[in-house]
C-alpha cells in the first residue's frame, strides 16, 4: 500500500517564536510552498511585518506561550481564518547562560515555563483543534541540549530534555487521533539566540560552521510533510555535532 505525503499546500499551521529565526526562516518556506500559516510570537512589529510579506496566506497573532488564554484566542483565530488547524510548530524557546550554582531559581523557572510548559500548552490547546481536522502534525523544538549535557546552561538543558520526553508521551497518547508529534534537535544555528556565540564554538563538530535557520526549516518542512510513517521522533540538524568532536591529532607518533 502507498502513503501519499501531505503536500505542504494542505498545511494550516500555526507556528510559535515564528517572527524570526528557525520560526521566521519555516514560515517564508511554507508560505512559499502554499501552506497557511499564523506567525505567533511576542515580538508584534517583526510578526507583523513577517506576515505582510508572506501575503494573503499569512496572519500574525500575538502570543505569549505561557498563557493559556492566549494559546485559546490564538487557536481559535486560526481555525476560523484558515478553517482548520492541522499543524503546530511548538518553536518558541529562550536560553539563559547560567550553571547550577550561578543560575537563580527565578531565571530556572523561566526558562522552563517558555520552553517546556509553552510546549505542553502547545499541545494541550491545539490536540484537539488537529482531532477535528482529522489529525495532524506537532513538530516540537528541543535541541542538542536534550540529547546530551552542555556546562553552563542548566535550565536550558532541563527545559529540552523535558521537550523530548514529553514529545514522546504526546506521541502515544495522540496516535489514536491519527496525530503525528516529532522533536527537532537543532544545534548552533546562525539566530539572535546563538549571536554571542563565536565561531570556535563549532571548529570541533565534523562540519565546522554555525547552521542557518534554511536548513532547519527544510527539515520541519520534511517533518511536517514527508515523514508519514514517523511519531516520537528525533529529528536532528546539528552539523554532526553529538556525532562526536573532531581531533586535531599530530602528525607523528608521540615518543
Amino acid at each position: 500500500m502507498s502513503v501519499t505525503p501531505t503536500p505542504v499546500s494542505d498545511l494550516r499551521i500555526l507556528i510559535t517564536g515564528g517572527a524570526r529565526g528557525i520560526g521566521g526562516a519555516t514560515a517564508r518556506l511554507l508560505a512559499a510552498d502554499g501552506a497557511h500559516v499564523m506567525i505567533a510570537d511576542i515580538l508584534d512589529d517583526e510578526g507583523r511585518a513577517l506576515a505582510a510579506e508572506l501575503g494573503p496566506n499569512a496572519i500574525y497573532r500575538h502570543l505569549d506561550v505561557t498563557d493559556a488564554e492566549d494559546w485559546a484566542a490564538a487557536v481559535a483565530a486560526a481555525e476560523e481564518r484558515f478553517g482548520s488547524l492541522n499543524a503546530l510548530f511548538n518553536n518558541a524557546g529562550i536560553v539563559s547562560f547560567g550553571g547550577i550554582v550561578d543560575q537563580t531559581p527565578e531565571e530556572f523557572r523561566r526558562i522552563v515555563d517558555i520552553n517546556l510548559n509553552g510546549v505542553f500548552l502547545g499541545l494541550h490547546t491545539t490536540a484537539p483543534a488537529l482531532k477535528r481536522a482529522g489529525g495532524g502534525v506537532v513538530v516540537n523544538t528541543s535541541s542538542t541540549a536534550g540529547l546530551q549535557g552542555y556546562g553552563g546552561i542548566a535550565g536550558y538543558v532541563a527545559s529540552k530534555w523535558g521537550v523530548r520526553g514529553l514529545t514522546k508521551a504526546a506521541a502515544l497518547d495522540l496516535a489514536p487521533d491519527n496525530i503525528r508529534v516529532m522533536s527537532l534537535h537543532p544545534g548552533p544555528i546562525r539566530t539572535p539566540m546563538t549571536a554571542a556565540m563565536d565561531d570556535t564554538t563549532v571548529q570541533a563538530q565534523p562540519l565546522p560552521r554555525f547552521g542557518e535557520p534554511d536548513e532547519v526549516a527544510r527539515m520541519v518542512r520534511f517533518m511536517l510533510s514527508e515523514a508519514s510513517f514517523s511519531t516520537g521522533s528525533e529529528f536532528v540538524t546539528d552539523g554532526g555535532a553529538v556525532t562526536g568532536q573532531v581531533l586535531n591529532m599530530p602528525d607523528t607518533d608521540p615518543a
